[in-house]
């Protein structure tokens, strides 16, 4: 298969801080690669570098089939960015907000009246074209600036992080729409804090932290190195935990994954029914009565959990990208 986006070596560096130590990325054609990282991990380097927006200190990277270094104005041409912050101007109707993204792109005066009613049709937005993207809700400008980015038809999209603080249902509409690109042959890079998010859209996953990617494959893949499924103990009291914890560690040949926050421990269940039952006498005879004891199949959280060490859940709001940039 086409490689649409490759990355070898990359490395940043903002001051005394290195942001990206060697990424290396590979996606496909007509895929989609979920990045998953927390805050500063270096993801949305990775993605200002992959667009011409940064250039790196080392190493080299082809997007859309061009290299990065030498031809930086066709990579421009063949992909489409949308931030982690809508870029829409306010002061415009939805359609003007479409149409003037055309005719920058000199579609013509008919060209881009054209693309922005398509682009209005597509993505609902017909009924508000004709308001300012100001009186827009947080999902609609989401939408109108999804439909900005693809007003080119780039075979290639970025999108950083485009579903922070959205409501579900602005969220899974959003995810349909991302889902039809790629059902059209758009190749994405997404960026996500929302690892439910990475589980349903992407079809590979590249988890970043410290500006080196630690660990990729696909969903299935990356859960099965936490093991398939997982014994879960929540208790009451921190001395507790502690004590949980020590006992899960004797029973099971993976590093016990401790939540300090939920009070709850969990080990990947290696020995199913034998290490279920000596976990329950162990935690008998310290006289620890649990207020949860479950067995779950792992999930993205615990691959996040266990390869970073940072507990997985996204905020409710973007992080400050200037406060990103600064750290990642």
């Amino acid at each position: 298969m086409e490689t649409a986006i490759s990355a070898e070596g990359l490395r940043k560096r903002y001051g005394d801080h290195q942001a990206l130590n060697g990424i290396d990325l590979e996606v496909p054609a007509g895929t989609i690669l979920g990045v998953l990282g927390p805050n500063g991990a270096g993801k949305t380097t990775t993605v200002r570098i992959l667009t011409t927006l940064l250039e790196p200190d080392e190493g080299r990277a082809t997007v859309a089939g061009f290299d990065l270094a030498t031809q930086a104005r066709s990579i421009r041409a063949n992909v489409g960015l949308t931030g982690q912050y809508a870029a829409v101007d306010e002061r415009l109707t939805g359609r003007e907000n479409l149409q003037l993204i055309g005719r920058l792109l000199r579609l013509g005066r008919r060209g881009a009246k054209a693309r922005a009613d398509e682009l209005l049709e597509k993505f609902g937005l017909v009924d508000a074209a004709g308001r300012m993207a100001k009186t827009y809700s947080g999902g609609m400008r989401r939408r109108l600036d999804l439909a900005a980015s693809l007003v080119a038809a780039p075979p290639v999209l970025f999108l950083d992080e485009p579903t922070t603080g959205l409501d579900l249902t602005s969220r899974l509409a959003l995810w349909e729409m991302i889902k039809e690109q790629v059902g059209n042959g758009v190749t994405v890079l997404l960026t996500t804090q929302y690892l439910e998010e990475a589980d349903q859209l992407a079809d590979r996953i590249a988890v970043i932290d410290k500006g080196l990617v630690i660990a990729d494959g696909t969903p299935d893949e990356l859960k099965r190195k936490v093991g398939g499924e997982r014994l879960e103990v929540s208790v009451a009291t921190p001395a507790d935990l502690a004590a949980a914890t020590r006992v899960l560690a004797g029973l099971a040949a993976g590093e016990p994954v401790v939540d300090h926050e939920a009070a709850t421990v969990s080990v990947p269940l290696d020995g199913g029914v034998s290490t279920i039952a000596a976990a329950a006498l162990g935690l008998e005879r310290l006289g620890i009565e649990p207020q949860d004891f479950a067995v779950r199949r792992s999930s993205l959280d615990d691959v996040f959990l266990a390869l970073t060490g940072q507990q997985g859940s996204a905020p409710a709001t973007a992080p400050d990208q200037s406060k990103e940039m600064q750290a990642a």
